[in-house]
């Protein structure tokens, strides 16, 4: 049995699980509220505390480099404690007796499903892009990092910031991560520059170093920032509807990407802001 098919099986069903449980609390009534739309329902509850804790456990599973996993002994040691060390300010609130059930429930069973991988010696799974929490230390040094080569300020770059925007900022519309093929605009140009792995840094929650083919700077729900080690160039996506970029990124999409102009963001006097934050 080898480490990387385990930890693969580990990720795939924990992203998909985290899916489904979505899907499911999506299809509940009125937003899993009662009738006065404060408080839960009880199929809600027994919903929405497994899906925070799979995201949870998700997160310890890929703090585990896939580039240098443990044996298969030590890494099944490892995902079985992952389950009981998950935790996140979405699984720590006090919880009634529905939702704590819930919880306890979700992570006996991704302990089943890690004891039935490890004792499938034929168990095959596609292999996954590379993902990998980053530790305090590097999220410490890369916020730094970010802070000195590009002016971040607090986790907010352009055009959140007082300063102008410069020249060599292009500023696009959230929108044009969401539609059309922004994304791949910004992978390929990424591809062209020889970048292969990314760094994400996020408002909240982990940060990441993830393999550029699946960089998405979006936002979606948290402010974040990326770049790679060579800090030549930046991505923020914004609570405001903007995503920039800057340095190699700015000039591979200004000049490679032809519907580049029709997503630039129209600045701040569109949106009926004063000034800026």
């Amino acid at each position: 049995m080898e480490s990387n098919t385990v930890h693969w099986a580990s990720r795939r069903y924990l992203k998909a699980r985290y899916e489904e449980l979505r899907r499911g609390y999506r299809q509940l009534p009125n937003d899993g509220r009662q009738a006065d739309g404060y408080h839960y329902t009880t199929e809600a509850k027994q919903i929405f505390p497994r899906y925070n804790v799979v995201a949870a456990i998700l997160v310890e599973v890929e703090r585990l480099d896939p580039d240098h996993l443990p044996g298969i002994d030590v890494l099944t040691h490892a995902l079985l404690a992952a389950p009981e060390a998950a935790n996140s300010p979405f699984t720590t609130p006090r919880q009634d007796e529905v939702e704590a059930g819930a919880i306890a429930d979700e992570r006996r069973l991704f302990v089943a499903n890690v004891r039935r991988w490890v004792a499938q010696p034929d168990l095959d799974i596609d292999p996954l892009p590379y993902r990998r929490v980053l530790t305090p230390a590097e999220s410490s040094a890369w916020r730094t990092s970010l802070q000195r080569r590009w002016g971040v300020r607090n986790g907010w770059w352009h055009p959140l910031l007082s300063t102008s925007v410069p020249h060599d900022v292009l500023v696009l519309t959230g929108e044009s991560m969401w539609e059309d093929d922004g994304v791949d605009q910004v992978r390929r140009v990424l591809w062209e520059l020889g970048r292969r792995r990314v760094v994400e840094v996020s408002e909240y929650g982990a940060d990441y170093l993830l393999d550029a083919a699946i960089m998405a700077p979006r936002y979606a729900g948290a402010e974040a920032l990326w770049s790679d080690e060579r800090h030549d160039w930046i991505a923020y996506a914004s609570h405001e509807g903007t995503v920039a970029f800057g340095g190699a990124l700015s000039t591979g999409l200004a000049t490679s990407w032809p519907e580049v102009h029709s997503w630039r963001w129209p600045g701040w006097h569109e949106f009926g802001h004063l000034e800026r934050p």
